[in-house]
């Protein structure tokens, strides 16, 4: 399947570098992983701390590395737990759709739209630069706003749905910011997968 590139036309710097596949698996199939990955993954709330006070990451989030590696950001560090036999599936169709290469993921889970990301960029020293990120969407739709780190330009939102792949390909956290804004009319959960290969 071809990927939407959503931002061909008024975006042409971020056509080689930001691909989307709205359907990336079946409805059937997803319901059917998010009842999986709901269940098996070993959800837990991080706290970090935000000008000299400590507070509750609004999501819960897992991490699994096929390569026993830690993973920190904001001040969290997340010991790897062993990749199951979902991951593992998942990990490899990812891997053949994308041509890229992984080695761990992050597991997200959004309760309801209170749940959310602030705006940062996946650029931490333990990440392979040259490798891209794949993100894949499970449940409710949430917005995906993307907007470059000089604030040259307006944001742009993306609508993940349920089943859908997006790839952010090197070098797109070098020149860009994303987030998963709150939405107080999104009341399902949603549970995103974040496939990286750490160095």
């Amino acid at each position: 399947m071809s990927a939407l590139n959503f931002c061909l036309d008024a975006h042409p710097d971020l056509a080689s570098k930001v691909l989307y596949w709205p359907e990336f698996s079946s409805a059937n199939y997803s319901a059917q992983l998010f009842t999986t990955l709901l269940k098996e993954t070993g959800w837990h709330q991080e706290k970090i701390k935000f000008w000299g006070k400590e507070t509750l990451v609004p999501r819960l989030t897992a991490w699994y590395s096929r390569e026993e590696k830690s993973y920190s950001y904001s001040g969290v560090v997340n010991n790897p737990n062993p990749y199951t036999k979902s991951l593992n599936d998942l990990h490899q169709k990812v891997e053949d759709y994308t041509n890229q290469k992984f080695n761990s993921v992050l597991l997200n889970l959004y309760r309801n739209g209170n749940d959310s990301m602030g705006w940062h960029a996946d650029d931490e020293k333990s990440l392979d630069p040259r490798a891209g990120i794949a993100s894949l969407s499970f449940g409710a739709a949430r917005d995906f706003q993307i907007k470059p780190k000089d604030r040259s330009r307006k944001l742009i939102n993306i609508k993940l749905n349920d089943g859908s792949l997006l790839l952010m390909k090197s070098p797109f956290q070098e020149d860009w910011l994303h987030r998963v804004p709150r939405r107080k009319n999104s009341h399902e959960p949603r549970i995103n997968l974040t496939f990286r290969k750490l160095l």
